[in-house]
């Protein structure tokens, strides 16, 4: 299985790099990590919040065609660490690749939420879009660590 981690942006600075490098190379051959990048839609022209929602949604289906998808919403479900370990083994069972969405300055399209398997919420706290990159690719492996029975999660 694949994770996706489709994240409307760009350009982060090299730490969140870094970091997410760091976390992505320690996962298996099996389970393997990739972000891809969507360009954020300009607001020119008079679009408003809703058009760059609405465009920046085609682009993110797109890139996770049948994938199971999940988008991070501030309103969405709350998991501890042990729950998301479950989850992934879940997701693993699927057959399919997983998309994880992080939505843009605009935040995500009504229908996007809709169309979701699932609505992870990361923090009823507003973060960073670069540390929200670094924070999955940090728990993705964490979880992991949980599943394969190592010491990394302590409770």
């Amino acid at each position: 299985m694949k994770l996706h981690i489709i994240s409307v942006g760009h350009k982060m600075p090299s730490w969140v790099e870094t970091a997410c490098t760091e976390y992505i190379k320690r996962m298996p051959r099996e389970l393997t990590v990739d972000i891809i990048e969507i360009k954020p839609d300009k607001r020119a022209d008079g679009k408003n919040s809703a058009a760059v929602q609405e465009a920046e949604a085609k682009r993110i289906l797109e890139a996770g065609g049948k994938d199971f998808l999940i988008v991070c919403d501030e309103r969405g479900q709350e998991v501890t660490t042990l729950q998301l370990a479950e989850k992934m083994q879940f997701w693993q069972t699927l057959g399919r690749d997983v998309s994880i969405v992080i939505g843009g300055a605009d935040g995500l399209h009504p229908e996007l939420k809709k169309q979701a398997d699932f609505q992870w919420g990361l923090s009823k706290l507003t973060l960073p879009h670069a540390f929200v990159r670094v924070l999955l690719c940090e728990q993705l492996y964490r979880a992991h660590t949980v599943i394969q029975g190592h010491p990394y999660h302590r409770e």
